[in-house]
């Protein structure tokens, strides 16, 4: 059984946290495009109810 000295040992620990911290990038990153996308559809949605609404209210003036 080998034995690790301290530089072997504060070494892994920093690989170690470099590679976590890599990790929670790309969940980050994950989670920003999703929400991007989420905007994205809100948006879109928002669209057609304010189109639906002119309608409505142009349909409305004319039987005024």
């Amino acid at each position: 059984m080998a034995l690790l000295t301290v530089q072997e040992i504060t070494l892994a620990i920093i690989v170690g946290t470099l590679f976590a911290i890599v990790y929670a990038l790309r969940v980050l990153v994950s989670m920003e495009r999703r929400m991007a996308r989420i905007e994205m559809h809100i948006e879109r949605v928002v669209e057609k109810v304010i189109k639906e609404e002119l309608r409505i209210e142009t349909q409305i003036k004319r039987r005024k």
